[in-house]
């Protein structure tokens, strides 16, 4: 993921007005007019959300997170006006945040962020998408049963027969939203 965010933050310097296409051969910005961020259908990976240890006091509005304060308690959150907890259900991601850096190893300066669509930003975050007209297509699996080693903070769309639906998995499980 660090990966990911790096490219997107390299890319995103010189494309901030641009369309994002990661990974998938087939999709072009013409064909694609609706889209500012898209990721390849059925490679049975996801996006993962950032690890907080501290819930932002004053966040933009459609902020997501992996909600670690409680690393026995961690849940996927969203921010429209109040935090509103996506997974229904704690874990423990004790050994995932092990790996992750610490206030003293992160030397994030925090104004810095990638923005996609807009030349510039006023909502806090690592990577933020500006428009009023296009969307962040999520990356795209047939079952997350499919996906080898989730990790904690992953969010896919589930395009199944029967099962179209928003998955967040917590570090320990999957929680479904379905219209």
């Amino acid at each position: 993921m660090k990966k990911i965010i790096t490219i997107l933050f390299i890319t995103g310097l010189s494309l901030a007005h641009a369309q994002m296409i990661l990974g998938d051969a087939t999709g072009t910005a013409a064909v694609k007019t609706s889209v500012l961020l898209d990721f390849p259908a059925n490679q049975n990976k996801g996006i993962i959300l950032p690890y907080v240890r501290t819930l932002p006091s004053t966040p933009s509005e459609g902020t997501l997170v992996l909600d670690a304060s409680s690393p026995t308690g961690a849940r996927v959150r969203y921010y429209n006006g109040t935090w509103i907890d996506l997974s229904g259900q704690s874990a423990d991601i004790t050994t995932a945040l092990a790996s992750q850096p610490t206030g003293a190893q992160v030397s994030e300066a925090t104004s810095a962020k990638t923005v996609i669509g807009a030349s510039s930003s006023s909502a806090d975050g690592v990577l933020v998408l500006e428009s009023t007209t296009k969307s962040m297509i999520l990356p795209t699996v047939s079952d997350v049963q499919n996906i080898p080693s989730p990790s904690p903070g992953m969010m896919v769309y589930i395009n199944k027969s029967g099962a179209k639906r928003l998955a967040v998995y917590n570090g320990s499980k999957w929680s479904y939203w379905k219209p």
